[in-house]
């Protein structure tokens, strides 16, 4: 009895450890298990394919404080694109917008409530200076309303495959700051949060999509509304440009997020010898286990430098590579009856230097093409399309991708090197004929095996 109810009492206390963050989920990374970040979660990708390269609890739910703007910029990038949205358009500031805006204890430019400001400088100033007001004045111009964006945001992180998330407001604000006003629909109480997995994600398509976000991320510092008495002299909250304090070599976005409830969290990213990488921290912490801005920056630098030394892109297989052991298909009905396959394609992918040794190619064929014995069937077309191959680790460990285009791109089509025309009629013929007969015989033999 006393047994169980230690055990019952043990199970409680874990529980509650676990619940209070004492006990965090080991790093995963690419057979690197020193790497340890100091915050609640973190990721490191490739930002051409999007594998993922190291991960910490990069699934736990989180605040993500002004990361959310992302999002903002992702719908704004995608409504001018459109034509739905242009770059000069005037924007009438509303009363809330208004009344925000001259909140100083948060990041904002102060806007006149009888102001007008275009659309380009409203942006500046959300991706510069993470501007709050100005971010809602983006997402009434885009959506409306503030409500009706945030119906926006989350209906596009679905349609982007983003899992974990639940956007309520455009800015990444908590929703008390609104006092009153935050987006109908909403609460008071309510806050933006996702996994460092789907931040790293929506990162990840906002650089593929609309890569001339960068123009404006790294700008390091810029002027708003110069020669006017509203002049305000905007820094990028981005400390790694290299222009900036917490400099690093490449660095040219993307987006810091801080509130109370989040941490302080970063989504960086830093290109380099032809090689571009998306980092996420959450809830970064300093030595002394508390949070700063100097520590999201810090465990940045320890991803980027992990990344940049370690990490390469390299060519595992050539293009018009024949397998091993599958170098041609058997062809039926052909005036060949068999077809030389080959890669179409080189097969690339971000590896860890000196291990291009350690992965293998793995044939998949099309079962659509082939029937039950695994034989084409003539005509087979020169350049057909048979199958793909793509990369396995040697050890059987597999690549993990933010998205299935990314896994995509580390296979090649494989491809018939020749024509195979069809056999004419005659040959079909003797051929059945003879397949006939040899059937025929087959039981005959097979009958007369039976008698003895």
């Amino acid at each position: 009895m006393k047994k169980r109810i230690y055990q019952k009492y043990i199970a409680i206390v874990l529980a509650v450890a676990v619940t209070a963050g004492l006990f965090t989920a080991p790093a995963k990374a690419a057979g690197e298990a020193s790497l340890k970040i100091n915050a609640a979660a973190a990721i490191l990708v490739d930002a051409d394919s999007g594998k993922v390269l190291f991960e910490q609890n990069a699934d736990n739910v989180l605040g993500i404080a002004s990361m959310t703007k992302m999002m903002t910029e992702y719908l704004l990038l995608e409504a001018v694109k459109e034509g739905k949205v242009k770059w000069d358009q005037q924007y009438s500031v509303s009363e809330p917008v208004h009344k925000l805006s001259h909140d100083r204890n948060l990041s904002n430019v102060p806007l006149r409530a009888d102001g007008t400001y275009n659309v380009r400088e409203l942006y500046e100033a959300m991706t510069i200076y993470s501007a709050n007001a100005a971010t809602i004045a983006l997402a009434e111009v885009i959506g409306g309303s503030e409500g009706n964006f945030v119906k926006m945001m989350n209906d596009k992180a679905e349609k982007l495959g983003l899992k974990d998330y639940k956007f309520v407001n455009s800015s990444g604000l908590n929703n008390r700051d609104y006092k009153g006003m935050h987006p109908e629909g909403t609460g008071a109480e309510d806050e933006n949060v996702m996994s460092a997995k789907a931040t790293a994600k929506l990162a990840f398509h906002l650089l593929k999509d609309y890569p001339e976000v960068l123009e404006t991320t790294s700008i390091p510092r810029k002027e708003f509304r110069p020669g006017t008495d509203d002049v305000i002299k905007m820094e990028n909250w981005n400390w790694m440009l290299p222009e900036l304090v917490f400099k690093y070599p490449g660095v040219d976005g993307l987006k810091t997020g801080t509130t109370d409830f989040a941490g302080y969290c970063f989504t960086g990213t830093a290109t380099r010898d032809g090689k571009r990488f998306i980092t996420v921290v959450m809830d970064a912490k300093n030595a002394s286990g508390k949070g700063d801005y100097k520590a999201r920056f810090d465990e940045t630098r320890k991803m980027f430098d992990y990344a940049f030394t370690n990490y390469s892109k390299a060519e595992i297989l050539p293009a018009d590579y024949a397998i091993k052991g599958k170098k041609s298909l058997d062809v039926i009905k052909g005036k060949e009856d068999k077809v030389n396959i080959r890669t179409k394609n080189p097969v690339s992918m971000v590896i860890k230097n000196g291990e291009k040794d350690n992965y293998k190619p793995v044939l998949v064929l099309d079962k659509k093409k082939l029937n039950s014995k695994g034989e084409l069937t003539a005509p087979v077309k020169k350049g057909e399309v048979v199958g793909y191959v793509t990369l396995e680790a040697k050890n059987g460990d597999k690549a993990a991708f933010l998205t299935e285009k990314g896994q995509g791109s580390v296979t090649s089509p494989v491809i018939a090197t020749e024509n195979v025309d069809k056999a004419n009629w005659f040959v079909l013929m003797m051929g059945g004929i003879g397949g006939f007969f040899a059937d025929l015989w087959g039981s005959i033999v097979s009958g007369i095996k039976g008698l003895f």
